[in-house]
């Protein structure tokens, strides 16, 4: 079997629950979702969905830098989204955050009635 390390950074917002920001398990990263808190003060990022969305991606991306990946290496996303109505705005900032990666990683997106802290905005994924 494959070693199981977990993956901590002080450059993503640290778990607010019992688990890790990410498992590193073979040659796979499963990072967890990531919200839109600043990792400095643990407090949401101020604004609406656009800055919301942004600093998710920037924390995600933090965490999978911490796990010796990249955003080129993500392969699927799970997106959680308050409200469907922000689809296209997500749709957008998404699109640029992954423009640099030579692929379109595989992607969920779903409404829930409630995410954590009230925030707008959730992504998970893994990664190579």
């Amino acid at each position: 079997m494959s070693t199981i390390t977990p993956v901590s950074t002080p450059n993503a917002p640290s778990a607010i629950g019992p688990y890790s920001q990410a498992i590193k398990a073979g040659e796979f990263v499963f990072v967890s979702g990531c919200i839109p808190l600043v990792p400095s003060t643990m407090q949401i990022v101020e604004g609406g969905i656009e800055e919301q969305t942004k600093q998710a991606l920037t924390n995600l991306k933090a965490v999978l830098e911490a796990s010796s990946s990249s955003v080129g290496k993500v392969v699927k996303t799970t997106v959680f989204l308050k409200n469907m109505e922000d689809f296209a705005t997500v749709n957008k900032i998404y699109e640029e955050f992954f423009s640099g990666s030579e692929h379109k990683p595989a992607r969920s997106a779903v409404e829930v009635a409630r995410l954590p802290k009230d925030v707008l905005f959730e992504i998970e994924c893994i990664a190579g």
